[in-house]
């Protein structure tokens, strides 16, 4: 069979896609000359925070060709990941007895199931055109994920730092594919089409979003809950309410998420009753229960100490309850010292709402 035209080649690249669950596909060149210097702002300003490994690779990050090198073509792909089922998110938001879980994070760990679709896509590929070179990648490699995909024609980044796609909202997962093959680019066809809506920025709890296109992760609910290991800093506390893991807020009241679209693969359906769990229940997890639990969910990799410090902060951020003040006292000789002292901090915070609404 003769080797196709490099136009016919991507139709077909394409039509693999979507049989393997992607939901958009586009090509870009690796020349990310046009980020590098909001890279290195970003990481002058310490927005970074505790992400050692954003300054380690630095720069890094904005040169492809650095990290595979060789490479003449980055495919990017989506793939939407918004649960068919659950509690409506709003609903939980406003139920302080229940924990808030990013609802990226409902489901089964997107990283793997991504990345072995993108092997399995690089195959198909390898069939058609005989070896190539190509690394696959799913948020696992200093890669500016985003930056490409928007170079690719897959939609634009927001002022809250999310791509946005005319089509699809913001609710979806990105994974790239670096190769050699001389494949032709995809027209960049989305400019920024948020306009003068600042709502993602009025919305968020602490204030995180400093301006368009400017995010402190230092301040990010999904940061403080997810990648700092340490403590969460006192005075950020009462902003995270119940968000337990992550945080979807600037999403929620996006405009454009009128358009998303619910998840085609059942990985991504609900378990473990993530939608609207109560916090109590949580709480009373054992390690054996949530490593158990978690099995196979992109939460497990926080650690059990994080996931009790973050529903400590949660359940002290609830209205004053007597079970919350029994379940925190008895908790409290049982956790490690980080632990102790969010547990401690919850405790005086509902001690001192039970004490002001006698």
């Amino acid at each position: 069979m003769p080797l196709p035209a490099p136009e016919e080649l991507l139709q077909e690249i394409r039509a693999w896609a979507g049989e393997l669950g992607f939901d958009a596909l586009g090509v870009s060149d690796p020349d990310l000359k046009a980020h590098e210097a909001h890279l290195s702002r970003w990481l002058k300003a310490g927005h970074h925070g505790e992400m050692e490994y954003m300054e380690r690779h630095g720069l890094r990050r904005a040169r492809p060709q650095e990290l595979v090198p060789g490479t003449r073509r980055i495919i990017s792909v989506r793939m939407n990941y918004l649960p068919p089922d659950g509690r409506p998110p709003h609903e939980v938001l406003q139920a302080p007895r229940l924990g808030y879980v990013s609802r990226y994070a409902l489901g089964r760990d997107y990283h793997k199931l991504m990345r072995k679709r993108l092997q399995q896509l690089a195959r198909r590929i390898e069939q058609r055109v005989g070896p190539f070179g190509y690394r696959a990648f799913v948020d696992s490699a200093p890669v500016l994920e985003k930056a490409l995909a928007e170079r690719a024609g897959l939609g634009w980044i927001g002022k809250h730092t999310n791509l946005i796609a005319r089509d699809a909202g913001s609710w979806f997962f990105l994974g790239e594919l670096f190769t050699d093959l001389p494949l032709p680019v995809s027209p960049q066809r989305e400019s920024d089409h948020c306009g003068r809506c600042t709502a993602c920025i009025d919305i968020c709890p602490t204030r995180a979003i400093l301006g368009p296109h400017k995010l402190d992760a230092r301040r990010c609910i999904s940061y403080l809950t997810i990648e700092l290991r340490g403590p969460i800093p006192e005075a950020l506390r009462p902003m995270i309410g119940n968000r337990i893991y992550g945080c979807d807020d600037c999403q929620l009241v996006c405009p454009w998420n009128r358009f998303a679209r619910r998840a085609a693969l059942p990985d991504f359906s609900t378990r473990n009753g993530l939608d609207a769990p109560d916090l109590i229940e949580l709480f009373g997890w054992s390690e054996t229960d949530f490593l158990q639990r978690m099995e196979g969910s992109p939460i497990r990799r926080i650690g059990y100490a994080a996931w009790l410090r973050n529903i400590a902060v949660a359940l002290g951020n609830a209205p004053a309850d007597a079970e919350i003040i029994r379940v925190l006292e008895d908790r409290l000789p049982k956790v490690d010292a980080m632990v102790a002292e969010h547990v401690r901090w919850a405790l005086r915070q509902q001690q001192e709402k039970a004490r002001s609404s006698r």
